[in-house]
């Protein structure tokens, strides 16, 4: 009886690594107890899609209350309009999926399905604010969605349980000390290039935060999953590593944060997005293959669908992220004569088409001097 349930046991582990693609010859250089690995695979993949899908909600909110507060012509800041708080707390919880997700799935397929908040956004964009639905969105989306469709299928379908003795192995190894020292040394040289030499080109600031990003990603998953085995009941908060890793995780989305919203401040969105998404993607699969060893065993064919898989959804982001629509705000060229001192009506005035400051500040204060029948 025991043979028999030994030779099933093996039947299945072969018919399961001829599945995901994964060499059973080669044995992995760690040898942790997988409970239920495609089960706990599928749920990271839900986790994450469900994210994704409440941060395009709270995107598409936040566009609506500034739309909304324009329209309006309110003076009150937008962090006043509890509409905008909604879509924070949305956004909020929409993060805290992925975070979750990182701890039952690899990295690796994790980061790609960003671009699932890219399709829902547009979507929802369209059906709800009304916005022109364009042949790039429609060609876009269903690029993502195939390439979607195939990071799912070959992406590794196994996930180590991370401890906190792993993790202390996989950061002392010499493949990602290599890695870390090369990646010191080019955020090194583009931190230079744009603090010293004040060189503003969008490839050098969406590299520093994808450098960024990959420590992100690899700290994100290591506190997710040393969390997620401590719920389990396999306790990891007790070892040292873990508030090593939580610091590297605040540190490093702190100075991510910062450098995305200088270049949200210098650059078009629709230049911002999709480059943002390649380059994270791209440090993030990067920082799973070197620290987490996820595609070790991984076929070659696997390898090269899972590739173009992430090139569909590069595309479909760009085509998708592309001129958008911008919200419309009020013609800055009109003043309110409400606003100018001694004037009691409250219509809306604009310089005089003929005058040399037509359309500038001072035409605007000048409309406060006293002209020639004032003088009568």
């Amino acid at each position: 009886m025991i043979e028999e349930k030994m030779a099933n046991n093996s039947t299945l582990e072969n018919v399961f690594s001829h599945r995901t693609g994964h060499n059973s010859s080669q044995p992995s250089p760690f040898t942790e107890i997988r409970e239920n690995p495609l089960k706990t695979y599928l749920l990271g993949i839900i986790i994450s899609i469900c994210g994704n899908f409440l941060i395009s909600i709270s995107l598409n909110i936040q566009k609506y209350a500034h739309m909304r507060q324009s329209q309006l012509g309110s003076s009150k800041p937008y962090y006043t309009s509890v509409l905008w708080w909604s879509g924070v707390v949305l956004m909020g919880v929409g993060e805290l999926g992925n975070f979750a997700a990182y701890g039952f799935a690899p990295a690796t397929l994790i980061a790609p399905l960003g671009c699932v908040s890219v399709i829902a956004s547009a979507v929802i964009s369209v059906v709800f604010l009304k916005e022109t639905l364009r042949a790039s969105d429609i060609v876009g989306g269903a690029l993502a969605v195939m390439g979607t469709y195939l990071l799912v299928t070959f992406a590794p379908h196994t996930s180590t349980h991370i401890t906190a003795h792993l993790v202390q192995r996989y950061a002392v190894s010499w493949h990602f000390l290599i890695y870390l020292f090369l990646e010191v040394i080019m955020f090194s040289i583009l931190l230079y290039l744009y603090k010293r030499r004040n060189i503003k080109h969008i490839t050098i600031v969406m590299l520093l935060v994808a450098l960024l990003a990959s420590l992100t990603v690899i700290s994100v998953k290591a506190v997710s999953g040393m969390i997620t085995e401590s719920i389990k009941g396999h306790l990891q908060l007790t070892y040292p590593i873990f508030y090593v890793m939580v610091v590297v995780m605040v540190a490093s989305c702190a100075f991510q944060i910062k450098f995305l919203n200088q270049a949200m401040k210098m650059f078009d969105a629709t230049e911002v997005v999709p480059i943002n998404f390649v380059f994270f993607t791209a440090s993030a699969i990067t920082a799973g293959i070197v620290f987490y060893q996820e595609f070790h065993g991984l076929a070659l064919l696997n390898i090269l669908m899972f590739l173009f898989g992430c090139l569909l959804s590069f595309l479909g982001v760009f085509l998708i992220a592309r001129d958008r629509p911008k919200i419309k705000t009020q013609d800055k060229t009109f003043i309110a004569m409400g606003k100018i001192p001694g004037r009691k009506s409250k219509d809306k005035v604009q310089p005089e088409a003929n005058s040399n400051t037509y359309g500038s500040l001072a035409a605007k204060l000048m409309c406060n001097k006293p002209g020639p029948q004032d003088d009568s």
